[in-house]
């Protein structure tokens, strides 16, 4: 058996030494608790990316909503979806072409409600040339219909019609402003820029 020096010894016990001290006061400074860490709503938050939910019946498809961020909030009061960084709602006929499309930088879905609330720059275009610009629109899933209490400004072919609140169907085929303003009938180069 060979024996280390007695200087090599005393570094080596030294070193030996110092990594055990380091180690000892480390550990003080880790907290030993994941609760330390994350919060009980940390927890209940699940995070999807490119997320893309169709909504069919009778295997035809209705509806496709897209987002490049969805956040799941799984709270037993208040579940709710949102989508921070805006949402994209593509509207189909049943010969599945698009019809309509409502675009916004902020959404929140209600599940147990059935409701989508699409907020901040909310534009939908329609396959008519028809555009609706609003600050919020609420999408209600299971009645089918779109509606709003903010301002809201309706560009079509030859007019602008503005007010507040709106009822409509998804498709917009019907839409009615329930406190209309005005209405703006378009010169002929605003014509042939819509077109």
């Amino acid at each position: 058996m060979e024996y280390l020096p007695i200087s090599r010894q005393i570094g080596l016990l030294a070193a030996i030494g110092a990594a055990v001290l380091l180690a000892w006061s480390c550990e003080e400074r880790i907290p030993k608790r994941a609760d330390l860490f994350y919060t009980p709503e940390d927890a209940a938050v699940e995070v999807a990316r490119g997320v893309e939910i169709l909504y069919s019946d009778s295997a035809v498809l209705k509806v496709r909503v897209k987002a490049p961020v969805l956040h799941n909030y799984l709270d037993s009061e208040n579940p709710r979806q949102e989508f921070p960084e805006g949402i994209h709602i593509d509207f189909f006929t049943p010969h599945l072409r698009i019809n309509s499309v409502l675009t916004a930088r902020f959404a929140v879905r209600q599940p147990e409600k059935g409701l989508i609330a699409a907020r901040d720059s909310v534009v939908l275009v329609t396959v008519d040339r028809e555009v609706l610009e609003t600050e919020e629109l609420i999408w209600d899933e299971n009645r089918s219909i779109l509606r709003t209490d903010k301002f809201v400004k309706i560009t079509r072919p030859g007019e602008v019609i503005y007010g507040f609140g709106l009822e409509a169907t998804q498709d917009f085929s019907f839409w009615k402003i329930l406190v209309p303003k005005g209405i703006i009938k378009a010169t002929p180069l605003e014509e042939a820029l819509q077109q």
